[in-house]
């Protein structure tokens, strides 16, 4: 499997790469793909559309190259999904569907906690384009710029924190998306500090892709 990193942080592409190999063990291989050009941090709609375009050449080449199961693009606002799908290549999954469509699986109410307040108007339609508004609790921001908070893990995760706990406490929410490739690290740890449940976007990505390559070998 090839992950993308659909911003220009190679050290973000190796963190992600390492949770994905750590989700999915030894039986598929993922090779980390950070984009040629494009914003270190996607952190507003235009940012997200600059993006598009740099995912969908790097998955054509990596698609292209013999060696790649399937391909999982590691932002939460999907850039490049769509043009992706379009292309007869592998299989395409994007983090932001697949933990959404994971934590509203059988009717969970669910919520969202973040970095990127200049994404929740996207984030929302994300929500609706899915067909998960009935179950949408809310989102729930970060409070600080998106930049300082990568830049402090231990700040961000007590952020985060506090975030999650008000989706459950306040929103009602059963289970907690938290929303950004980047946040991964965080998102694994906090499904230990939290009792809600928490859906870490890169793991539930990589179930996603072991669920569509496994009907794709029956099928």
């Amino acid at each position: 499997m090839v992950l993308i990193n659909p911003n220009t942080s190679a050290a973000t592409t190796a963190t992600m790469t390492a949770i994905a190999r750590r989700s999915l063990g030894p039986a598929l291989p993922v090779r980390g793909v950070t984009v040629a050009r494009g914003p270190r941090m996607l952190t507003d709609p235009e940012s997200l559309r600059a993006a598009a375009p740099e995912v969908l050449a790097a998955g054509l080449r990596a698609a292209s190259e013999g060696d790649c199961a399937a391909l999982l693009v590691a932002a939460f606002g999907d850039p490049g999904i769509p043009a992706l799908r379009a292309a007869p290549t592998v299989p395409v999954v994007g983090i932001g569907e697949a933990a959404l469509l994971e934590a509203a699986a059988d009717g969970t109410r669910f919520g969202i906690a973040t970095t990127t307040p200049l994404l929740a108007d996207t984030i929302h339609a994300r929500v609706i384009a899915l067909g998960l508004a009935d179950r949408y609790t809310g989102l729930r921001l970060t409070a600080g710029a998106p930049e300082r908070l990568s830049a402090d893990p231990e700040l961000l995760l007590d952020r985060l924190e506090r975030a999650v706990r008000a989706c459950a406490e306040r929103d009602g929410a059963e289970a907690v998306v938290i929303g950004g490739g980047p946040l991964g690290e965080a998102a694994e740890r906090l499904q230990a500090r939290c009792a809600v449940r928490v859906v870490a976007p890169i793991p539930a990505a990589c179930r996603a892709v072991t669920r569509l390559l496994a009907d794709r070998s029956r099928g």
